[in-house]
């Protein structure tokens, strides 16, 4: 394991003590804990930015897409816990 050293306010430290203290942890945890959460949602965001560019590049090949309406519908039903079929993308109309 490597260290690294890194320089903090005044204000900033003290606010990072107490709140790892709130936590049970020790500032070193606590900034380990924080670093670690950092970084995996940035790769969350990457993972989701690509997967956005992807589906994005198909709609733009093939011309297809599924209506607001339909995905709306969609939605509302299974935020209510219910079985819906997945509406059918279809070429839009520009």
């Amino acid at each position: 394991m490597s260290t690294t050293t890194i320089r903090i306010e005044e204000q900033l430290k003290e606010r990072l003590a107490a709140a790892a203290q709130l936590s049970g942890k020790t500032p070193h945890a606590f900034i380990l804990d924080a670093i670690a959460q950092t970084v995996e949602q940035v790769e969350i965001d990457a993972q989701f930015d690509r997967l956005a560019e992807e589906r994005w590049a198909r709609v733009l090949a093939t011309g297809n897409t599924v209506p607001w309406e339909a995905a709306k519908a969609y939605l509302q039903t299974r935020a209510r816990g219910e079985k819906a079929r997945r509406p059918a993308a279809r070429p839009s109309k520009r």
